[in-house]
């Protein structure tokens, strides 16, 4: 047998059930216990009392054992090592836990649905999805949570604590998770690959969401009006349409769904780019438009056709690439019949039939209907002068003015 099957069976032999006496009563709830010392901690739960403190930070802690593995997130200590695959942890339980990600053991069952899980806590977190119960209050706002590390972290939103510290950049956070994840964009780790197209996330959240792209599933269903979405955040934005709860503009007044995106709109007012390119400088109000900007000097080009093999920088360029295989128009005009193969090209179409011009000048207040048109505009106030004649060397502002001024000296 090898070291591998010796490890995973002694690790799948089920636990002997402790039948011990428990003699020891606690006289405030009258929970029993094996051990006497056992009653002095529990006690503390009673008592609040937190007699071990931590001589690094001060915090404090209710039994010995908890302030022994705290003090390993000062240290960064990891005692305990899976045998399989050689991976640190600094708790055993953690190792306990670890170990079934090899063996697939999940012994906590949920006796309503029948869902199992690896981890109890996970088990006793599960369970208020079907009770709809939230035990854990807090005492500044009165709001509730079905579980207690929820409460732990909505808690420091109210004291602005962050204790968890990245030791590269300094940057500090309110959760243990959101550290981990931040550490990712300095290594790069992206832990969480899809197994269908190969794409890497360094979350497994965003994997789990990226997947619904292939199958198209849209699990998360508004009850007012039925409309589905593959992301809880997306419901929660649209929700507030029903709802009437959207963040507004202090400095125009226009209104949106999600805070995010009034974050990233009130940049057009400062000006404000924090979003900086290593390689060339250019910024951007946003990181996303930084990630695509990126691959113009990586020549990344991740999305792949599965028809044609031709590959693209961005994931639009490959869904109307698409439409040249199938012929597939989707955008579809109700007024006169039209269809095209970009939404793009279906807003714009749609301003002929609604003579809306959503592009004002800021300057002059001359109203577009495409941006394109707007950039051009703009140059009038400027003065920049973009399109260069290579026989003259005259320059004009806008693409067809340079075209009309060409045929001169092409005339015959």
């Amino acid at each position: 047998m090898t070291n591998y099957s010796l490890i995973m069976e002694n690790f799948a032999k089920p636990k002997t059930p402790d039948t011990r006496e428990k003699p020891h009563h606690c006289d405030i709830c009258g929970k029993s216990f094996t051990y006497r010392s056992a009653v002095t901690v529990h006690k503390r739960t009673h008592t609040g009392e937190k007699p071990y403190q931590c001589d690094i930070c001060d915090k404090s802690f209710s039994r010995s054992g908890h302030l022994t593995r705290h003090r390993r997130t000062h240290t960064g200590e990891k005692p305990h090592r899976c045998e399989i695959c050689g991976k640190s942890v600094s708790e055993s339980s953690n190792l306990i836990y670890h170990k079934r990600t090899h063996t697939g053991e999940k012994p906590y069952r949920c006796d309503i649905c029948g869902k199992s899980f690896s981890v109890n806590s996970s088990l006793i977190n599960h369970k208020p999805f079907h009770t709809g119960e939230k035990p854990y209050r807090c005492d500044i706002c009165d709001k509730s949570f079905s579980r207690s590390g929820h409460l732990t972290r909505h808690r420091r939103t109210h004291t602005g604590e962050k204790p968890y510290h990245c030791k590269i950049c300094g940057k500090s956070f309110s959760s243990n998770t959101h550290l981990i994840y931040h550490k990712r964009t300095h290594t790069g780790e992206k832990p969480y690959r899809c197994d269908i197209c190969g794409k890497s996330f360094s979350r497994n959240s965003t994997l789990i969401n990226h997947k619904r792209i292939h199958t198209g599933e849209e699990p998360y269903r508004c009850e007012i009006c039925g409309k589905s979405y593959s992301g809880n955040s997306t419901l929660i934005n649209h929700k507030r349409i029903h709802t009437g709860e959207p963040y507004h503009c202090d400095i125009c007044g226009k209104s949106f769904s999600g805070n995010s995106k009034l974050t990233n709109h009130k940049r057009i007012h400062t000006g404000e780019k924090p979003y900086q390119c290593d390689i060339c400088g250019e910024s951007f109000s946003e990181n996303s438009p930084l990630t695509r900007h990126l691959r113009i000097h990586t020549g990344e080009k991740p999305y792949r056709c599965n028809i044609c093999g031709e590959s693209f920088t961005f994931d639009t360029q490959l869904t109307i690439h698409k439409c040249v295989h199938t012929g597939e128009k989707p955008y579809h005009c109700d007024i006169c019949g039209k269809s095209f193969s970009r939404s793009g090209d279906f807003t714009k179409h749609k301003y002929t039939h609604t003579g809306e011009k959503p592009y004002r000048c800021e300057i002059c207040g001359k109203s577009f209907s495409r941006n394109s048109n707007l950039i051009s505009h703009n140059r009038i106030h400027t003065g920049e002068k973009l399109y260069h004649c290579d026989v003259c060397g005259k320059c004009f502002s806008q693409k067809r003015h340079l075209s009309t001024h060409v045929s001169i000296h092409t005339r015959v």
